[in-house]
């Protein structure tokens, strides 16, 4: 695989490259996925599909392209690198994808769920509660990745809560 192919895939297609709060722009990805699917009325079985995609997807790119990432950026956990937030974010989504605008909840809440959870997990993932700070220590691309993943689960419980409450 080539340098720009690999930089393309650990920077959410090159949103880790945007000025400013770069992991802001990569869990932007996931969100716009789910609105997308959501407006187009894609079956909330096909969109669970897609965000497990998207989880596997970053997540491997995350640990496997860790040696060349670490070695291109200078850094062992690069800013520009959010991959990792794609597959948290993604988590933090799956809390309300199993309801469909429409038949199970209004288009409205369905659409304040997607914000409520993208929200949730960039607070989790900026704060950094205990748990989630303490997996970043772990070797490698785990550690990078892990705080994400940690961030999505708490953020995805939420959020499934309200879901429940709401639908």
């Amino acid at each position: 695989m080539n340098n720009w192919l690999k930089l393309m895939w650990c920077t959410a297609g090159g949103l880790g490259l945007l000025p400013k709060a770069p992991g802001t722009w990569g869990s932007l990805k996931p969100l716009i996925v789910v609105l997308v699917c959501g407006h187009f009325g894609i079956l909330q079985g096909w969109l669970i599909g897609i965000l497990v995609a998207i989880i596997i997807a970053s997540s491997i790119t995350t640990i496997y392209l860790f040696p060349w990432y670490s070695k291109y950026f200078e850094s062992s956990d690069p800013p520009q690198v959010v991959s990792d937030e794609a597959a948290g974010q993604s988590i933090a989504l799956l809390g309300m994808a199993w309801l469909e605008p429409g038949n199970h909840i209004s288009p409205a809440i369905w659409i304040g769920l997607a914000f409520y959870a993208f929200a949730l997990f960039r607070l989790f993932d900026i704060w950094k509660p205990e748990i989630i700070d303490k997996s970043q220590h772990l070797s490698k691309g785990w550690g990078v990745l892990m705080d994400d993943i940690l961030a999505g689960f708490f953020a995805g419980i939420l959020v499934l809560i309200a879901a429940i409450l709401l639908g």
